[in-house]
């Protein structure tokens, strides 16, 4: 019995090529299945991937500016050096994702988890929706620019705190 229901139960696919193939053409894709999508170096405005699963992508120095990325998993994801202007990480899960370098001026982030996110050297003085609870979470470094009156933790070493 516990055999045949370990052979029943649904396995998770790892990611949609085809979704992921489609989104560096530069077509939105929301809800989709995106993990692991290396997206490094691609200039995508205004994609609408809100509720997509992004975890662990790579976004090194991609420019996604004006994208919807609201409700959608980027946890563990690498955004260094990206420019993410305007875009909207509104209820998010952000957590443990690297934004070392990034720009997220005008970016909504109302709601985003951030737990262990790295953002050192991010610059981020025009983000709207970060509060200080947020940020406790996070780490960052003394190049980080955050909207006046809030702080940031300062990054162990090892990147996390």
């Amino acid at each position: 019995m516990f055999a045949f229901a370990l052979l029943a139960t649904p396995i998770a696919t790892a990611q949609n090529d085809s979704e992921i193939k489609s989104v560096q053409s530069g077509k939105s894709c929301p809800n989709c299945n995106l993990f692991q999508a290396e997206l490094s170096n691609y200039d995508l405005p205004n994609l609408n991937l809100s509720g997509s699963r992004l975890r662990q992508s790579n976004m090194a120095l991609a420019q996604m500016n004006g994208c919807n990325f609201s409700n959608a998993d980027l946890s563990i994801a690498y955004l260094f050096g990206g420019r993410f202007t305007g875009a909207s990480f509104k209820n998010a899960d952000l957590r443990r994702t690297s934004f070392v370098g990034a720009y997220l001026g005008g970016a909504d982030m109302t709601g985003a988890k951030l737990d262990g996110a790295v953002f050192s050297g991010a610059e981020m003085a025009s983000a709207r929706g970060l509060t200080q609870a947020q940020l406790n979470k996070a780490c960052g470094d003394e190049t980080t620019e955050l909207p006046t009156g809030l702080s940031i933790p300062k990054c162990l070493p090892s990147g996390v705190q």
